[in-house]
């Protein structure tokens, strides 16, 4: 097919289907407006859900739909019906609710100054936390820590010490390395001693643990920050609209004669 006459198919179709949507329906002379349609096409779009022609058409055949089956249930008198009554009430009072909470949040936007103050509140919430990266060398004596210590003062590299002496087999051809690890990770006479050490320090005397004598080297600190302003912005931006709606609600009720 000529893809100039394609491209003109295609927005032919797409004009008679807009053309479509568009027009307001009826039913038995009841008409359908568009302001009904582009309310639930609004709806839909919240939803995550993207407009488009074919959409505006599906909801006007779904509310001509609607339209017809609720004729019906008038002609069977169930408008009258104490529950379907109540039921509108309820929806009708609903609604209403929403679109002055709506209308609140819109008019009522949340400033900077209001987000750093919630964002001091909350950043205490996420405590520091620490990642170390050190290497070890077990042994099975003190003695043999005690003489690794020496050969380490004497110069000679701690990786390689690791690889002739270390009895761990999951670091020792790893140069002792165990990676980056919270202090959790470990056994706490270990851990305890490793969180004293300054980055690219020895431990000054051997580790005793349950599984022998530890010379402790820490190669590397890291803090892991708080998220940023910008990262909870919606967060605390939602969080700020929930306090302000609930004192909002608490005014009012406060005012109204609830009996």
């Amino acid at each position: 097919m000529n893809k100039r006459f394609k491209q003109t198919l295609i927005a032919l179709a797409l004009t008679t289907t807009a053309g479509i949507a568009a027009a307001a329906p009826s039913v038995n002379g009841v008409a359908i407006s568009q302001q009904r349609v582009d309310a639930v096409v609004k709806m839909m779009e919240a939803q995550g859900q993207p407009a488009s022609p074919q959409m505006a058409q599906m909801v006007t055949e779904q509310l001509v739909t609607a339209e017809v089956l609720r004729q019906e249930a008038v002609k069977k008198g169930m408008d009258k019906s104490a529950d379907f009554l109540a039921e509108m009430e309820n929806a009708q009072a609903m609604a209403l609710a929403n679109r002055y909470i709506k209308e609140y949040i819109r008019t009522n936007p949340v400033t900077d100054a209001l987000l750093k103050a919630e964002y001091d509140k909350v950043k205490a919430e996420f405590p520091e936390k620490k990642s170390y990266h050190a290497r070890h060398i077990l042994v099975a004596t003190e003695a043999e820590a005690k003489a690794v210590l020496e050969a380490l003062k004497k110069g000679k590299p701690f990786a390689q010490l690791a690889k002739e002496k270390s009895q761990d087999p999951g670091s020792k051809n790893n140069g002792g390395d165990l990676g980056w690890q919270e202090p959790a990770t470990f056994v706490p006479e270990f851990s305890g001693a490793m969180v004293k050490l300054a980055k690219g320090q020895v431990s000054a005397t051997p580790v005793k643990t349950q599984f022998g004598f530890h010379i402790i080297k820490l190669d590397d600190v890291k803090v892991e920050a708080a998220p940023s302003v910008e990262q909870l912005r919606p967060q605390l931006e939602q969080r700020i609209q929930s306090q302000r709606i609930e004192e909002l609600i608490k005014t009012l009720k406060a005012k109204a004669k609830i009996q």
